[in-house]
C-alpha cells in the first residue's frame, strides 16, 4: 500500500516487510498460496494487489492512460491543423502590407537583413 506498482518482496517500506512476516505465517500454518492472497485481499482491499482487477471501482486506473493518450492525440491533430490555416481575419498581406515588408527587409549598405 505504501510502495505501489512493487511486489512486496521487492519494496523496502515497513508495510511490505510487515505483509511478508504475514505471508510467512499464514503458509506455515498451512494455507495454501490462494487462501493467503484472498485473505490479504479481503484485509486490504484491490489496493493490495499488484495487477488489481477490472471493475467499476477500478476503471479509472484502467482506461485513464488511454483516454490521456488520445487526448494529446486529438490536440495535437488540433494543433496541425490550426497552423495550416490563414491567421484569423485575413488571408495574408495586402498589397500594401507586403510592399512595406519588402522595403523593411531591402539591403542596406550591402548588407542582407534576415529574419
Amino acid at each position: 500500500m505504501v510502495c505501489q506498482n512493487q511486489s512486496i518482496d521487492d519494496s523496502d517500506a515497513t508495510l511490505a516487510r510487515d505483509l511478508r512476516l504475514l505471508v510467512r505465517e499464514r503458509l506455515k500454518a498451512g494455507d495454501s498460496d490462494a487462501a493467503v492472497l484472498d485473505y490479504l485481499h479481503a484485509r486490504y482491499g484491490d489496493f493490495i494487489l499488484l495487477k488489481p482487477p477490472f471493475k467499476p471501482g477500478t476503471a479509472l486506473l484502467w482506461l485513464l492512460p488511454a483516454l490521456a493518450v488520445l487526448a494529446g492525440g486529438l490536440a495535437i491533430a488540433r494543433g496541425a491543423r490550426r497552423m495550416g490555416q490563414p491567421a484569423a481575419g485575413g488571408e495574408g498581406l495586402s498589397a500594401e502590407e507586403a510592399a512595406n515588408l519588402d522595403a523593411l527587409l531591402r539591403p542596406v549598405d550591402g548588407n542582407t537583413r534576415k529574419i
